[in-house]
């Protein structure tokens, strides 16, 4: 591997270069995250990743662009060290109501979906990302994701200073100088140099000072990087302790997991740090904290008379609309299409719709002609219901129907009908006489030779 800089982590916790290069001169471990509510045969019987419920270990790297049940949003393929937000998620975020959650920078969506699992039907997740390019893409993973609660916007961190005292957590994945990556991209390390670290240090507090103001009072922050660096990681915290009067919160961790719990310079707060050569997974940091003042809103929105009327005018649209669901609904329309949300979640429709730029809100259902043209959303819906029609894939049809090519053209088939395979749904398509047409949006369809 190519060598390292000149006492780059001497200041690491438990830092050991030797073991560092030779754990880089293996393979990086394969690992991904089962959908809970998207049940299918994927990967059975693999060793699970011990800090997260549905992570699993792969043996070799298979071709996740061919396998339909990828595309259904059945799993997604994440880093295993990434997953252990979710212990500190479950270890220090009350249950006792609905709660409302900000994942700041989310693209591409592993952390998102993994907080989407972890909630239950009226919570709220709101997933942003500022840069556009990547919203898009964290728009497409949380649409297979397929859960209704889950928002995405892209704004910058400052913009959710509208949102004082609105969160009851918030994780931040800031970006860095990506030092743990480094045995995925060895090229990155003759890119590092100590003025990023400090650049990148530099960045994360500012984007967690802008940010900050919308968790609310005991609110409780999960704050990671990817990097070794002290700078990014221990002396941040320091900071959030210090700046933010912030308070480090404790994970418990079983000792068999390999995870280095390290304590920062300044105020031996509390981090965790992932070591190739001691947990199973790339290098990554972690740290939970409770907000000790601020504000605490429970509503961004007041309803008005004007809401209420058109409300009650929707009552046919949304009883026509409420048999494609599982679960209750409420509508909002912006322009022609028609989405559906949780009933919890429609007071806040209009007001994040004011402060943020909104890429998904809840599921988009379709736009209606003479009947509902139905939105790719829609199919992969975890809520989607019984009575909606489906139509069997074998594995050889569906991707075919991932190729946007037609398939089952000479069964009588007729109508709208969701394209699934072992279960889950991929998309729609629209059958007549001896013909199909293909409905699954362009940028979705996979593009290599089957």
């Amino acid at each position: 591997m190519t060598s390292l800089p000149q006492h780059v982590f001497d200041t690491a916790p438990d830092w050991n270069e030797d073991a560092y290069v030779m754990a880089h001169q293996q393979a990086p471990p394969v690992s991904v995250r089962l959908n809970p509510l998207k049940p299918s045969t994927a990967f059975p019987e693999m060793q699970r990743v011990p800090w997260s419920a549905n992570g699993l270990y792969l043996p070799e790297r298979p071709s996740f662009t061919l396998d339909p049940l990828f595309h259904g949003g059945a799993y997604y393929v994440q880093e295993a060290s990434s997953m252990f937000v979710e212990q500190a998620f479950q270890q220090h975020v009350s249950r006792s109501q609905p709660l409302k959650v900000l994942d700041l920078c989310a693209a591409p969506g592993g952390k998102s979906t993994l907080l989407a699992s972890l909630l239950r039907a009226d919570d709220l997740l709101v997933s942003n990302e500022v840069i556009q390019t990547r919203a898009s893409i964290l728009v497409e993973n949380m649409t297979r994701w397929g859960q209704m609660n889950t928002w995405v916007t892209n704004n910058d961190p400052k913009d959710f200073g509208r949102a004082t005292g609105f969160f009851d957590a918030m994780l931040v994945d800031a970006p860095c100088s990506g030092s743990g990556l480094w045995r995925k991209d060895e090229q990155a390390i003759d890119e590092w140099s100590e003025s990023n670290v400090q650049l990148c240090s530099e960045r994360q507090q500012r984007i967690l000072a802008d940010a900050l103001p919308a968790l609310k009072k005991d609110g409780v922050l999960i704050y990671a990087t990817c990097s070794y660096s002290v700078a990014e990681n221990e002396r941040i915290v320091d900071w959030l302790v210090t700046e933010m009067n912030m308070t480090a919160l404790r994970v418990d961790c079983d000792a068999a997991w390999g995870v280095t719990e390290t304590q920062s310079p300044q105020h031996k707060a509390w981090g965790y740090r992932f070591y190739p050569w001691k947990a199973k997974g790339e290098g990554f940091f972690l740290a939970v904290l409770r907000k000790n003042d601020g504000l605490v809103t429970d509503s961004l929105y007041q309803s008005s008379t004007k809401q209420k009327a058109k409300a009650k005018q929707d009552a046919a649209l949304q009883q026509q609309m409420q048999a494609y669901f599982n679960t209750d609904i409420e509508l909002f329309q912006h322009q022609d299409m028609i989405y559906a949300v949780h009933p919890e979640h429609k007071a806040y429709v209009d007001s994040m719709r004011g402060a943020f730029y909104i890429k998904k809100a809840g599921t988009a259902m379709g736009t209606m002609l003479k009947e509902l043209v139905p939105e790719h959303d829609l199919a992969l819906s975890v809520h989607l219901a019984e009575g909606v029609s489906r139509i069997a894939l074998s594995r050889d049809e569906a991707l075919h129907y991932l190729k946007k090519e037609s398939v089952r053209t000479g069964d009588g088939y007729k109508g709208w009908h969701v394209a699934t395979y072992e279960g889950v749904g991929l998309g729609w398509g629209k059958w007549m006489p001896n013909r199909m047409n293909n409905y699954l949006p362009k940028h979705y369809r996979i593009r290599m030779d089957l």
